[in-house]
């Protein structure tokens, strides 16, 4: 496995990991667990995440890419143990124009939950290992660990 491709960040969060399943599992929550400051909310209604497959749109911003869209497609549902979804640029959204032929597409966002005394573990993991397309990897990594462990503590400023 390719860990130069990865970050990651762990945090005990004082709630139960069924509470913090439901939290990560509301696309409409997404914004106020953001630690990287990109999310701009959802493009339309999304219900709760229920199995893998199932996509939500996020409306994005960074400074270098002005404002864009994301498809997040879930990658991984298992029930208060693990979530996870993969991002796409949204093709019909300006980036998509921008990057042309760029296969923007191949990296997860994946949370672990785990019941410790305590709480819960949760790691986060940030990998783009699936990323095929070169011009599109040299993005990366778009986000930082620092970045990834203010998640974690938002995430745990919500539920604790």
């Amino acid at each position: 496995m390719d860990t130069s491709k990865k970050l990651q960040a762990s945090k005990v969060i004082n709630a139960p990991a069924d509470k913090i399943f439901a939290l990560l599992a509301d696309p409409n929550r997404h914004t106020d667990l953001d630690g990287a400051g990109m999310l701009r909310g959802l493009a339309g209604e999304t219900p709760p995440l229920a199995a893998i497959g199932q996509a939500f749109t996020m409306n994005m911003n960074q400074p270098d890419l002005g404002d864009y869209r994301m498809v997040n497609t879930v990658t991984a549902f298992i029930p208060s143990a693990r979530i996870g979804w993969g991002p796409a640029v949204d093709p019909s959204c300006a980036l998509a124009g921008q990057l042309g032929d760029i296969e923007a597409s191949g990296h997860t966002y994946t949370y672990d939950l785990h019941p410790v005394d305590g709480g819960t573990e949760v790691t986060q993991t940030y990998d783009w290992t699936g990323v095929k397309d070169p011009n599109f990897e040299a993005f990366f990594p778009r986000v930082s660990a620092e970045q990834l462990a203010g998640t974690l503590d938002k995430i745990a400023a919500t539920v604790e």
